[in-house]
């Protein structure tokens, strides 16, 4: 072992049994997370699959060894926020060719799953199957007491003699490298594949100025890569892959990946490990693991308007951005009409938006993935969300956030799925946008949601004690462009209404009071121009 490693391992002064032995101090318990109890194994070995139940035919089983990062909470069904990358790794897998099988557990160090849990998980392993071991998190503290589930540094043949302090029982506690061993040849002694992964990467920067993520190529990941090495098996640098990501997304937008700490991922972090795992599978040379993924799905749709060497305006929204927007005498969004206010030899509109849609389910419905996949250097983003995003969060149409621009959360239990889910507050999605936007080298820009054909005493409803100001202070917060578009119109609607009667204002609205006939639409989109040459946003240049 090199020196370096030795001094970051060292975790104080030696056991009596260490010194005795001659092996090395085990690495410190830094996180402090608080083991199972033996109740909550046995309740984790009935929430987990049946080792090989999920085969279908004789199709193969991928089987998936790991920790909290792979699976977080007995259940692993994300009911404290947290989710690991096993739950969604099935995605990116064509699941009638190969099922796959969630056996990780959090708190589970490569020398207790190995001696608690792999033999239960082994038993199913047949010929042909594939087994992916991510271990090392939990690989700290004490040999022989408290959680005793430290394995000793490195990939050596060290092995020392201890007993559990707690309850007497004696144990032989080997190197890591020797338990990955282990698992190697229990895997290919019943004809499977075994692929060793590093560990995934946390939310930990090299300082405080720096823009590096904390790798763990001096532990972990070199002792997991040199094992895979000599044992002639994949090794996938999963912490390497997700680490590149997380630099390019930045610190602010790489805490959305964790949650309530920075080892555990959101389904965000757990979505993005899930993807490098199976980059990773896909990018391996000769590895034949990856004939089972899914192609990757080619978006020809968003960006499609793209001329050379000119930008793109996106519109996101709902339906008073986006509507049937194909009869004269129907409803219509603004979106669809925006571009004629543009110059179209120099930059041209895509309208992305979707009826019925708020913030957080344009998200959720992987929408605003298509559009950030989409984005390149100069592109520009209005975003206008607000119509849909109050009532129901778990209950009925399920597509509220929690009001406000904070950075509050809470976990909800969906009522149509029995699923568990992050909720933010409104303005926290509209942050997580203009993060993305920026990231991609464009512009946001958030639009106040527009006015209802609503009045009180002469004037019209306005947004601006909710939706309105939340959008104004989440661009604030965020550094990006605002248009106070419901003030705009709002004012040209009373001035009209004031002027020539609200028979004349409902000319504006169609069906209901939210809904623009094209006058409306088009009223709308005026006051985007206006707005937009009240502030130096670069894109009133590309006005006519």
């Amino acid at each position: 072992m090199r020196p370096a490693v030795c001094a970051f391992l060292l975790a104080g002064t030696m056991d009596t049994a260490e010194a005795q032995n001659k092996v090395a101090a085990p690495m410190a318990d830094v996180n402090q997370v608080i083991d199972l109890t033996l109740d909550s194994l046995n309740l984790a070995r009935t929430a987990r699959p049946e080792a090989g139940s999920t085969r279908k035919g004789d199709h193969p089983v991928l089987f998936l060894v790991g920790n909290s990062t792979m699976r977080t909470g007995t259940l692993g069904n994300g009911n404290n926020g947290q989710w690991g990358w096993g739950y969604f790794a099935h995605e990116h897998f064509d699941e009638d060719r190969i099922s796959v099988e969630n056996h990780a557990l959090g708190g589970t160090s490569s020398r207790t799953f190995y001696n608690r849990l792999w033999p239960d998980v082994v038993k199913g392993v047949r010929k042909g199957d594939w087994v992916v071991i991510e271990l090392g998190h939990n690989d700290n503290g004490p040999y022989d007491r408290g959680r005793a589930r430290a394995s000793i540094p490195g990939i050596g043949r060290d092995s020392l003699h201890v007993v559990i302090q707690e309850t007497g029982v004696e144990e032989t506690v080997y190197t890591y490298g020797e338990y990955m061993r282990r698992f190697i040849r229990d895997v290919k002694a019943r004809g499977g594949h075994p692929i060793l992964v590093s560990l995934t990467p946390r939310n930990a920067w090299v300082d405080a100025d720096s823009t590096q993520i904390v790798r763990v190529n001096e532990t972990f990941g070199l002792w997991a890569k040199q094992v895979a090495k000599k044992e002639r098996v994949p090794f996938i640098d999963l912490n390497e892959i997700t680490a590149r990501k997380f630099e390019r997304f930045g610190k602010e937008k790489v805490k959305t990946m964790f949650y309530l700490d920075r080892i555990h991922t959101s389904e965000f972090g757990a979505r993005v490990n899930a993807a490098s795992f199976a980059e990773g599978v896909r990018n391996s040379r000769g590895l034949g693991l990856a004939a089972y993924l899914k192609p990757i799905e080619s978006d020809t749709v968003t960006g499609a308007s793209r001329k050379a060497g000119c930008p793109v305006v996106f519109v996101v929204g709902d339906s008073t951005v986006k509507n049937a927007d194909n009869d004269d005498n129907g409803m219509w969004g603004w979106g669809n009409v925006l571009a004629e206010w543009f110059d179209p030899d120099r930059i041209t509109v895509e309208n992305h938006a979707m009826a019925g849609r708020s913030a957080r389910t344009f998200l959720d419905e992987g929408r605003w993935d298509k559009v950030y996949n989409a984005l390149q250097p100069g592109d520009f983003v209005l975003i206008q969300f607000g119509h849909n995003d109050a009532g129901d969060i778990n209950t009925g149409k399920a597509r509220a956030e929690l009001p406000g621009s904070g950075y509050e959360s809470r976990v909800f239990k969906m009522q149509k799925t029995g699923k568990y889910q992050v909720i933010y507050t409104y303005g926290w999605y509209l942050r997580k946008f203009i993060m993305d936007v920026r990231e991609k080298g464009a512009t946001p820009i958030i639009l106040s949601h527009t006015p209802r054909n609503k009045w009180d005493n002469g004037r019209i409803e306005r947004n601006t004690d909710s939706f309105g100001r939340w959008a104004r202070e989440a661009a604030e917060q965020a550094g990006a462009y605002y248009i106070d578009l419901n003030r705009i119109t709002g004012d040209k609607l009373e001035r009209i209404g004031l002027d020539e009667g609200l028979r004349k204002v409902n000319a504006y609205f169609k069906k209901d009071h939210t809904h623009t006939s094209k006058a409306g639409a088009r009223l709308n989109a005026a006051g985007i121009a206006e707005g937009l040459q009240e502030t130096d946003c670069p894109l009133k240049t590309y006005l006519k």
